[in-house]
């Protein structure tokens, strides 16, 4: 019996000896405030705001009639008319962000072992434009419906990573996550695992999405999802504030180089963080709303943390999924609060929601690396449009109102859950 146990031990020991360190290497970003990882980082810190009258269609007949769009989003400037009419818009961007982290993380592909490099991408929707504009063209054309080939190929929602995969040639693993809007934090859990396993050296993760058209306003409207203040849309997204109304609908992208730490150090990578541990949990309540005391939420910050070896204590900065939902907002503090106790109140904790807007399927990449530039800045973004006081939540919590904060985040965790009651947490620490 005591040989068995030893066997046990040393195997289990032998197990977590070998499990490989998971770093950023390079980073893309497309949102509502930034069309280059540059541009985002730069309108976080100063609290900008993306909403604005919606332009992509007539929105005059919703009750909602703005949103946090991408713009100046010159399509020919990366993509030759033809190719870019065989791409979804969210392929679009999923494209253009993973060909900027590629370039910022020095990666040569002669120097690159293919069949372990890989591509694991979120989206929650995929091409749903695409799924809206052809069918609307097919069935109001008087004689027989007329299909465009490409119509399958540009709404699969996988068919991003897919093409990310191709430019490049990786042939290591290549899939989607599609989790709502936990989409694109769970693309970095799975990525993330492939290199601790010592499954793969390189990988791309993130998400992208682009679904502002009627459809999807229609749908989330009658969800009574959206926010309405359509007199001042900028400041419409207020997580927090005691009069937040819903969220503001936006679109966007973004990506992570993640590397093998040896792998990067042996090539010179510059290396922006470290993905210390994520987490992933279902809420097993209801397909929409999360559960009220925040029970998944708390459960998945508390798995990140073990696989990260770290106590609440260790955590200076909370990027809170916080979408400035009645509902959402005060559950997740109580999450937040039962997981950190007293500590709760020595953390910074902001939502980047209230620049950006809700991107969907990409708001756990956009929130990821908004951790990692108050990593490598020293400053917490701030959660703006914050006016007046929530009595449900307690007044000695740090939102990080208003202003960015100067603070050293030695470890930041960024929290992301999606309808259907998916929760996603990722652990990132200063190199």
């Amino acid at each position: 019996m005591d040989f068995f146990i030893y066997f046990f031990i040393t195997i289990h020991l032998h197990f977590f000896q070998a499990m490989k360190r998971v770093v950023i290497t390079g980073i893309g970003a497309i949102t509502p405030i930034g069309n280059t990882f540059s541009e985002f980082s730069d309108a976080l810190l100063s609290g900008k705001s993306g909403a604005a009258p919606i332009t992509r269609f007539d929105a005059s007949r919703f009750k909602t009639r703005f949103a946090t769009e991408v713009k100046g989003f010159n399509v020919t400037d990366h993509f030759e008319r033809k190719e870019a009419k065989r791409l979804d818009r969210f392929s679009q961007f999923a494209l253009v962000v993973a060909d900027e982290a590629f370039v910022d993380s020095g990666l040569e592909l002669d120097k690159i072992d293919l069949k372990r490099a890989g591509v694991i991408w979120g989206s929650g929707i995929g091409g749903f434009e695409t799924i809206e504009n052809d069918v609307e063209e097919a069935t109001l054309n008087t004689g027989p419906p007329r299909y465009s080939p490409f119509l399958i190929p540009k709404l699969i929602v996988d068919i991003a990573g897919g093409h990310i995969s191709i430019k490049y040639g990786f042939r290591g693993p290549n899939f989607t996550t599609i989790s709502a809007c936990a989409s694109s934090s769970h693309s970095i859990y799975c990525a993330v695992d492939y290199i601790k396993l010592g499954r793969g050296d390189i990988m791309i993760a993130g998400g992208s999405e682009a679904a502002i058209c009627k459809a999807s306003f229609g749908g989330f409207s009658s969800m009574k999802a959206l926010s309405e203040r359509n007199d001042s849309p900028e400041t419409a997204s207020r997580p927090f504030d005691r009069d937040r109304d819903g969220f503001v609908l936006g679109e966007g992208a973004g990506a992570f180089v993640l590397e093998e730490y040896e792998h990067a150090v042996k090539r010179g990578a510059k290396i922006y963080a470290e993905i210390l541990g994520c987490g992933a949990t279902a809420d097993a309540y209801h397909i929409t709303a999360p559960h009220p005391d925040g029970l998944g939420a708390s459960e998945v910050m508390e798995m990140a943390m073990k696989e990260a070896q770290i106590n609440p204590t260790d955590v200076d900065y909370i990027n809170v999924h916080g979408t400035s939902t009645p509902l959402g907002d005060v559950a997740e503090v109580k999450a937040i609060t039962k997981v950190f106790g007293d500590h709760t109140f020595d953390l910074n904790i902001s939502s980047t929601k209230s620049m950006t807007g809700h991107l969907l399927g990409a708001a756990g990449i956009a929130e990821a690396i908004a951790c990692v530039v108050g990593i490598t800045k020293g400053v917490v973004p701030p959660t703006i449009n914050h006016h007046t006081h929530d009595p449900a939540l307690d007044k000695r919590i740090n939102f990080t109102l208003n202003n960015a904060q100067e603070r050293d985040i030695k470890i930041a965790m960024s929290n992301t859950f999606g309808f259907g009651g998916h929760n996603s947490t990722v652990i990132i620490k200063k190199m």
